[in-house]
């Protein structure tokens, strides 16, 4: 899709606070999804889900569907045709292709397809058909351990004996649940097939990876797939890595010669395309009376689907985070009868940070220590985990500013001490980091003769502004207004683009963008210097100059050049194109000589009425520590959403099993509580804005998932401060406060 810019003042824009270009599409309904598509002669795809979690599938009867009016065809295992297994670099989180075998391991797995006419036919077809199954009793508990000896993910020291010897110690189990993906937009496949080549158009935050799975699935070469995605509304990690719809949807085109829409329903959204994994974290702390860290240990276990290996590293920020010369972090995993488990905002990290930073809180505590104060005696003055420097870290900066936003220094210590307006306040506060990094990627620029650029690149727009900050870049190293500036992506026809998730797409593709550029304004100027009917003919091209629009001699201002389309036209061009490229970060020279990441800090507000038994976040300070910042605005507004997600996480959020058949209970909107606008705080959000320039030209670090990143434990950390009750596993339950309320009643 390509987009441009409605606002012809803006000219150069890196930095500034923008709107999103591709704003005004969305918000008039221009803007089209996967499953707006519309084909002649289209069907409607709707897949049969097992209605057990374990067993086997011995019969289906596909008679009466068959027969039903304006059925194409029903698929199953018998008839649906080969799929070929992806190579392991490849990514996906279901290897198993659908229909594969009889073999049922997870509540809602694919067993059949009706394809019809309508939505309302292909429904009503699905529903008739007949499975049977032979059961057996599913396992889908929430205590976990491990199925095989943990692995030692990081080792320093000796924390036993370090531990052993503490003057204080910590010793506690903290567990995350099941939290299910809900984008308002539902997965979706659109397929077509013209008998040679397929156009699958899906929702997907990785079109070339979603490119070469499907290539390698169906048996086919490169060429003969393309994929489209213009628009996503969010898919928080769901929509990273292919599911096995897509594969149903384009096959079901390849068989009958007609295109296919297949949409995900809600209740599917909850058993087919992947979930976060629940945790249980063993989180060991020694310290010095006076705060300083001796030993840190984290054992922590999450589940994992039957016959998949997607690990949730809840070490991932525990290595690096605080000083300590003894640290040891284990994982294992615990097989379940639940779908696949995949990527969720802040995989890992997030869920690890609510451990480790919830036990730092109880340490506090414990020592006497003021929160904020124990994280700055224990700031660590390198990455320990590879005795290399930080590339940039700015964490004192983020608890301290944090800390004055917030107004910290009149926090009272003391549980159910602080109250405004007749309710019980508290305060809590964590750290948290994310990942920094860059990916390969590609991208190209055309200059053209009537004065536009054009930026393409096959990487997407989740809804997260990338439309925006690549026009920004462009503007920013050519001077052409934004206006004139044309940005194509979500089509594996442009230039190889890299996914967007773990926050690295707008570093991966800063390096691809500038290489671009750089090779297009070459053009130019070895143009002006080459045509005859150029002003600057017989010049060398290494004497002028391209900025603000136009090229010129290096001595001379740019108001003494011309406009780089005139030199264009010059020489009879449409214009030219630059190509770029990026390589990934770990590739980079010395780049195990330094360690990459950012940091923040949360601060957190609740109000506790004991009487109705009334919870509410009220307000939240968040700095963060993310390198240059492209444009605040859309910056601050991911910051912002993973807040509002973060208290779902902490307040809200679990799926629930059926014992019995394995199946999600609250399977629904209705029934899935998570954080709406009445539950959303006062959120403030400050960027301390130092460029990182290790990682790439702008200096710029991704933000995406870090906002979600502590939260969870420093407003765990505000509900003990007001209640007095230490809540170690998630969600928060209203119950579990009314256990200390009585202590701390107003008036008490």
């Amino acid at each position: 899709m390509a987009i441009q810019s409605q606002t012809p003042s803006i000219v150069t824009g890196v930095g500034a606070p923008l709107p999103r270009i591709d704003g005004p599409l969305k918000v008039t309904g221009k803007a089209h999804y996967t499953s707006d598509r519309r084909f002649p002669g289209m069907l409607i795809a709707v897949p049969v889900c097992a209605t057990i979690a374990r067993g086997e599938l011995t019969r289906i009867d596909t008679s009466a569907a068959a027969s039903m009016p304006g059925v194409r065809m029903i698929y199953t295992h018998e008839n649906i045709g080969r799929f070929y297994h992806v190579s392991s670099s490849t990514r996906t989180d279901e290897r198993r292709p659908p229909m594969e075998d009889t073999t049922i391991r997870y509540y809602g797995q694919y067993v059949a397809m009706a394809v019809a006419d309508t939505f309302e036919q292909a429904s009503a077809a699905a529903a008739a058909i007949k499975v049977t199954y032979r059961k057996e009793q599913p396992d889908v508990r929430k205590l976990l351990s491990a199925d095989a000896e943990p692995k030692v993910d990081s080792l320093r020291g000796d924390p036993d004996a370090a531990f052993a010897a503490a003057a204080v110690k910590l010793d506690e189990t903290y567990t995350t649940p099941v939290e299910t993906h809900n984008p308002i937009e539902l997965h979706a496949s659109v397929a077509v097939y013209d008998g040679q080549n397929f156009t699958l158009y899906e929702t997907s935050q990785a079109i070339v990876n979603h490119q070469v799975a499907m290539v390698e699935a169906l048996g086919v070469q490169p060429e003969n797939v393309r994929v489209v995605m213009e628009y996503l509304g969010s898919g928080f990690g769901g929509k990273l890595w292919p599911w096995t719809h897509s594969l149903l949807a384009a096959q079901a085109a390849r068989n009958l010669r007609r295109p296919i829409k297949l949409v995900v329903g809600r209740d599917m959204m909850f058993h087919n395309v992947g979930h976060r994994p629940l945790t249980q974290q063993r989180v060991r702390l020694s310290a010095t009376a006076d705060g300083k860290l001796t030993s840190l240990q984290q054992d922590y276990l999450y589940h994992n689907a039957q016959i998949e290996i997607h690990k949730e590293n809840c070490g991932e920020a525990t290595v690096y985070h605080y000083n300590t010369d003894n640290l040891r972090v284990t994982s294992a995993a615990a097989k379940r009868n639940t779908a696949p488990t995949t990527s969720m905002r802040g995989p890992g990290a997030v869920p690890g940070l609510f451990a480790t930073e919830s036990a730092l809180d109880e340490l506090a505590v414990k020592l006497g220590i003021d929160p904020v104060q124990l994280r700055l005696i224990n700031e660590p003055p390198l990455d320990q985990s590879l005795n290399v420097p930080f590339s940039s870290r700015h964490v004192r900066e983020c608890l301290t500013t944090g800390a004055d936003r917030f107004g910290w220094a009149r926090r009272n210590p003391k549980v159910g001490s602080m109250r405004r307006d007749g309710e019980i306040l508290g305060w809590g506060v964590a750290g948290c980091s994310w990942i920094a990094k860059r990916n390969p990627a590609e991208a190209s620029v055309a200059l053209t003769a009537d004065g536009g650029a054009r930026v393409s690149s096959a990487a997407q727009d989740i809804g997260t502004g990338t439309y925006t900050v690549l026009s920004q870049m462009v503007a920013q190293l050519t001077g052409i207004s934004m206006s004139k500036i044309v940005v194509a992506l979500g089509d594996t026809r442009l230039p190889p683009g890299p996914f967007s998730g773990g926050s690295v797409a707008t570093a991966s593709l800063t390096p691809a963008v500038h290489g671009a550029v750089r090779s297009a304004v070459k053009q130019v100027l070895t143009i002006a210097a080459d045509a005859e009917q150029s002003p600057f003919h017989g010049a060398k091209a290494d004497a002028l100059a391209f900025s603000q629009g136009r090229v010129h001699r290096k001595e001379q201002s740019p108001q003494s050049g011309v406009p780089f389309a005139d030199i264009i036209r010059a020489a009879r061009l449409s214009g030219v194109t630059g190509r770029g490229k990026g390589g990934a970060s770990n590739d980079d020279p010395g780049a195990d000589k330094i360690s990459q990441h950012s940091y923040g800090a949360q601060f957190v507000e609740v109000r506790w009425q004991p009487e109705i038994a009334r919870l509410r976040v009220n307000r939240v300070v968040t700095v963060i520590d993310a390198g240059r910042i492209i444009n605040p605005r859309t910056g601050r507004n991911q910051i912002e959403g993973a807040v509002v997600m973060g208290i779902g996480m902490a307040l809200f959020e679990e799926t629930y099993y059926d014992q019995r058949n394995g199946k999600p209970v609250n399977n629904n909107l209705a029934d899935y509580v998570m954080t709406t606008n009445a539950d959303a705080p006062d959120i403030d959000v400050a960027f301390l804005d130092y460029p990182d320039m290790t990682l790439d030209e702008l200096g710029a670090r991704g933000i995406g998932e870090i906002g979600l990143a502590g939260l969870a434990p420093a407003l765990t950390a505000a509900v003990y401060h007001a209640t007095g009750v230490r809540v170690r596993d998630l969600p928060v339950k209203i119950e579990d406060l009314l256990k200390g309320e009585s202590r701390y009643r107003i008036g008490a």
